[in-house]
């Protein structure tokens, strides 16, 4: 059986984070990043969150499309 596709809800709940799609909407509507910052050296995340946001990314793993999504929603809410 194929495991399920990573999404927003499961990277948040990865990152220990509450993955509803309210409190995913607050959480970028409260951290939004400048274009000069990258995704993994956003301040607000603790170091095991960012190495988890690194390695997903340099891995090109499944989970980047969502951890893109993330970047991308990020950088516009600002």
């Amino acid at each position: 059986m194929d495991a399920p596709v990573p999404t927003l809800e499961t990277l948040f709940d990865q990152l220990g984070l509450d993955s509803t799609p309210k409190a995913i909407d607050a959480f970028i509507a409260a951290h939004p990043l400048a274009a000069d910052v990258k995704l993994i050296d956003a301040p607000f995340w603790t170091p095991q969150q960012a190495q988890l946001l690194k390695e997903e990314l340099l891995d090109d793993a499944e989970w980047a499309m969502p951890v893109d999504e993330l970047n991308q929603r990020l950088h516009q809410s600002q």
